[in-house]
């Protein structure tokens, strides 16, 4: 998991999101922040570092798992970054089915797609956190 330093800033970074989510985000931006979190985890303990031209099966099904979680969020709150996070966790499923359907990109090109949308959705989880936190501060329940 952290095999060179931009994974780990890469994880410092998840870990920093997710904690502000947490302290001053409300309930869609917690359930979206935990959900990252399990997918990260969960696609450490699944993925295979050596199969880099066939369909990781297992990568696909958490991502696809977590863009239900980001598509349930964008259905049932009042929030936008939801539809953010759902419209860049769709890149990275999309990212997969090429490699289903036989259409294989450069290495490169597809971990580079997943890494600039998943930095993509914490950004987003980060921005929802901010404003939910803001709307609380403006309202003075905080």
């Amino acid at each position: 998991m952290f095999d060179t330093l931009a994974s780990q800033i890469g994880f410092a970074i998840a870990v920093l999101v997710t904690a502000f989510a947490f302290l001053k985000g409300d309930e869609p931006e917690r359930i979206g922040a935990g959900a990252y979190m399990l997918g990260l985890f969960a696609s450490q303990l699944v993925q295979d570092k050596s199969a880099t031209a066939t369909t990781q099966w297992g990568l696909m099904a958490i991502d696809a798992l977590f863009l239900a979680v980001c598509a349930g969020l964008a259905w049932k709150s009042r929030r936008a970054w939801p539809v953010w996070a759902c419209a860049l966790q769709s890149l990275i499923v999309m990212s997969h089915l090429l490699t289903l359907v036989d259409f294989r990109p450069p290495p490169g090109a597809f971990y580079l797609v997943i890494n600039i949308a998943s930095y993509g959705v914490l950004i987003s989880i980060a921005v929802g956190a901010f404003w939910a936190w803001q709307e609380r501060r403006a309202a003075g329940l905080e």
